[in-house]
Parts: structure tokens; C-alpha cells; sequence
């Protein structure tokens, strides 16, 4: 399209080249600066975020190389070429199968015999510079993780190649790694639950655009075919340059543009944002409808005030599996009420919320405030919140395993906002006390 390249960036331009490259070739900064005629450090910009965006990847002893996307379902299982980064390991056989899923990981800390009944196809035995072992792995369908920084000798390597099942070298020991490999299976889990605009988006049959040129009547035409009550307006270049709906063109000619009733430069978000930072959005510019960009600018889907909220409930009703910090530290934590109904929090404090002097971190009790708070809030009015500025005084000090007990009293509340006062104690002496306001993100 003529024009256009001349509103495409330097850093556009180059997300472009690497997107075109094929599937496994090799990026050099250096190399991509010259042939691109750029400094290596925009070059360099360029590549961390096609690393970001997943079309790349760096590898040990490899560099950095053109990969396919994969698509935004997380699944929970590894493949093998996930635990070589995860244990930060190399390959020493059997990389045509680097792609493999594995479904369970085994530790060989036992006699063969006994170890037999455990490896099955798929799975990945983690054991150390045992070569007998390895062979059995293999033999079994399994692929293998040698720790300690230990080979294996050339039998195995041809073994692995020929069945394509890797055989794996960390320096790290088994107790590490294992440890290692949990945590990202934990992480993984806890980044499916987080669901992502694009979720949204996906699900959505296509979009509804208007220009600056449409009509009144245009409008009307199109929201009567689609359901919808607000349309994005974009450009030449199928850039986002305004939003409008039915209310704005009220008694309206049907033959007049919609380019005066139109509001210019709205806010957008990205396929990437959460749908909580997106309800967030929503509730701070006290908006219902969100234009979906891309990082040219380009519109690539909507999402309105009434899907964001929707998912977001339907997300609380699945499972919780994988743990954040939020979720550990409140955990610990009982729902009571006092003889004349009032609600409160009781629990203990733990080793993992300590500070280096061994009292409770300041930032650990304004996180249990917090969530006392927004569970307050919630049982009193049924809305879900999002806290907007907190004033907190600590009082005193508390030691390891003391109890505490969070008292949330309502100040006052509103169809927006929701002001309480938080207080800890323990042994009826007072701890820490905060003063907060929380929004709400259902309103509207």
C-alpha cells in the first residue's frame, strides 16, 4: 500500500524481517544490524522482542534462531527441549526429539530391577553417571537426564540418536533439578489460569470496523447486523484513529458522517494484557468497549466491559492449581466472625513471611490486609474489587509463628468504591492498621 512504509519504524520493520526469516535459522544481532542498515542496539531491541513475542528462541551453544510460534494454550506438560533450559543443560544424543512431550519424570535412585517397573514411554529418568542405566532408559521409550555434569559414552549417544529420544547433561544434581523441573510445571500452571485479552479475541468471529468516511446509516446498518453498540474507526491502514456508537449519532441524519461524533485517540490495549490489567483499564477511563491493537498499531480485535467481566468470574470458578506468593501467604489464613456476626481473619505467621530480622515484612502484612479487605468488600456488597490507595501504620513488631487476627470494619461504600479500615492484632495488641479504598471493577 503506497504510504504506508513510510509510517513503518526502523523496530517495525525488523520484527517484519525476522518474521520472514524461516523456521530455524540462525540470528545474529551483528549480522541483522548490517543487512538491515540499523546500530546493533536497535537490532538488538528487536530481537529481545521477538524473543518476547515467541518467534525466537537462544540456546546454549546454539545462539538465537527463528522458531514457530506456539499457540497461546499452555499446556502443563514439558516437552524435552523445555527441561534442557529449564535444567540448563546440553544435549548430548537424540536432539530429533527435542519436541517430544514428556508425561512424568522418574528418579533412578534405586537398584535396576526395582527401577524398571517405573520408566515408561515418555517419561524422563533423572539419574547420574550410570551408562546401563541409560541404555534401559532408552530402551524403554524414556528419554534421559544425566546430573552432576556427567556424559554418557557412545553407545548410548547412537542409542538416543537412532530413537530420537534425548539424552540430556546438567551440572546441577538430581535434588536441583527435580526441584527445577517442578517449579516450571507449577509456573506453567499458574500462567494458564491467567487469561490474556487474546483469549477473548480468538473466540470472536471477525471484526466490525467503520472509516471516517461511514455514515450515520452505516452505523446503524451494522450494529442491527451484529449486535454490537460501539464500532472502532480506523484508517487507510487499518489503524485504530477513533471509536463510535449508537448514542453518539442520536437523532441523526442517516446520510451524515460519522467523523465529528466520533472520539479520536481512545485507549487500546494489547493482545498480551490480562484481563484483569484490561477491567482495570475499563474502571479507571470509565469506559465499556476496548480496541485490541497490534505492535504496529493495527486493529486485531474488541473486547467490551461485559466479556472481560464474564471471563474473569468464569476463571475464579475453575480450580486453583499452582500457587503464587498472594496465595501462599493468605493460605494459612481461617474466615471467623465474633459473637455479634463480624467478620475476621485468623492465622499464624510462617518462616517464609519474615524479614531478615526476623519479624513479619511489612510487605507481607500489607498483602494480608489487603486480601481482607477485598474479601470484606466482596461479602458486603457482592462486588469484585481492585484496591486503590491504602494509608498503613505499623505499629509494633510481630516474631515467627504468632498468631494474628485481621478485624476489616466498612467505613462507607458506594456503587464504585468501597472504603475500610484494617487492623491486626495479637494478644489484643494492635500491630498494624491501614486505612483503605477499593474499586470496584463490576460497576457500569
Amino acid at each position: 500500500m503506497e504510504g504506508q512504509g513510510d509510517t513503518v519504524t526502523k523496530h517495525e520493520q525488523l520484527l517484519q524481517h525476522i518474521e520472514q526469516l524461516k523456521i530455524g535459522t540462525k540470528i545474529s544481532v551483528r549480522k541483522l544490524a548490517k543487512e538491515m542498515a540499523v546500530s546493533e542496539g536497535t537490532a538488538y531491541r528487536a530481537v529481545k522482542e521477538a524473543e518476547n513475542l515467541g518467534i525466537v528462541i537462544t540456546k546454549e551453544r546454539i545462539g538465537t534462531v527463528r522458531v514457530e510460534k506456539k499457540p497461546r494454550g499452555i499446556s502443563e506438560q514439558l516437552t524435552f527441549g523445555d527441561v534442557v533450559d529449564i535444567v540448563e543443560g546440553h544435549v548430548l544424543g537424540g536432539a530429533g526429539g527435542l519436541d517430544k512431550p514428556l508425561h512424568k519424570y522418574v528418579i533412578g535412585a534405586m537398584k535396576i530391577d526395582a527401577m524398571i517397573r517405573y520408566i515408561d514411554a515418555d517419561s524422563l529418568l533423572i539419574v547420574g553417571n550410570r551408562d546401563d542405566v541409560h541404555s534401559l532408559a532408552l530402551e524403554q521409550g524414556a528419554g534421559v537426564l544425566v546430573t552432576g555434569g556427567f556424559g554418557t559414552n557412545r553407545e548410548v549417544k547412537e542409542l538416543a540418536d537412532k530413537l530420537d529420544l534425548p539424552v540430556i547433561s546438567s551440572r546441577h544434581d538430581t535434588f536441583t533439578v527435580a526441584y527445577m523441573i517442578n517449579r516450571a510445571i507449577f509456573d506453567r500452571l499458574i500462567k494458564k489460569k491467567i487469561m490474556l485479552v487474546e483469549d477473548i479475541v480468538e473466540r470472536k468471529p471477525r471484526i466490525s470496523t467503520l472509516k471516517v468516511t461511514s455514515t450515520v446509516g452505516e452505523l446503524l446498518r451494522l450494529s442491527k447486523e451484529s449486535g454490537e453498540q460501539r464500532f472502532p474507526v480506523t484508517d487507510e491502514w487499518n489503524r485504530v484513529i477513533g471509536i463510535v456508537g449508537r448514542r453518539d449519532v442520536e437523532d441523526l441524519p442517516e446520510d451524515q458522517a460519522i467523523e465529528k461524533m466520533m472520539i479520536r485517540g481512545p485507549v487500546t490495549a494489547a493482545l498480551q494484557t490480562s484481563l484483569a490489567s484490561a477491567a482495570q483499564i475499563m474502571m479507571w477511563e470509565g469506559i465499556d468497549f476496548l480496541p485490541i491493537i497490534d505492535r504496529n498499531r493495527k486493529l486485531v480485535g474488541t473486547v467490551t466491559r461485559k466479556e472481560v467481566l464474564q471471563s474473569l468470574r468464569d476463571v475464579r470458578n475453575q480450580p486453583q492449581m499452582g500457587e503464587t506468593f498472594d496465595h501462599l501467604i493468605w493460605n494459612g489464613f481461617a474466615e471467623d466472625r465474633d459473637d455479634e456476626g463480624r467478620l475476621f481473619f485468623h492465622g499464624f505467621i510462617t518462616p517464609q513471611m519474615a524479614s531478615d530480622l526476623g519479624t513479619i515484612s511489612e510487605g507481607v502484612i500489607s498483602t494480608l490486609m489487603m486480601h481482607s479487605a477485598i474479601k470484606a468488600a466482596k461479602e458486603l456488597t457482592g462486588r469484585d474489587y481492585v484496591l486503590d490507595n491504602m494509608s498503613t501504620y505499623f505499629v509494633r513488631p510481630v516474631q515467627i509463628e504468632d498468631s494474628v487476627i485481621i478485624s476489616p470494619r466498612l467505613l462507607e461504600s458506594s456503587r464504585r468504591t468501597c472504603k475500610l479500615e484494617i487492623e491486626i492484632s495479637h494478644h489484643d495488641s494492635l500491630v498494624a492498621k491501614a486505612v483503605m479504598m477499593l474499586q470496584s471493577i463490576d460497576h457500569g
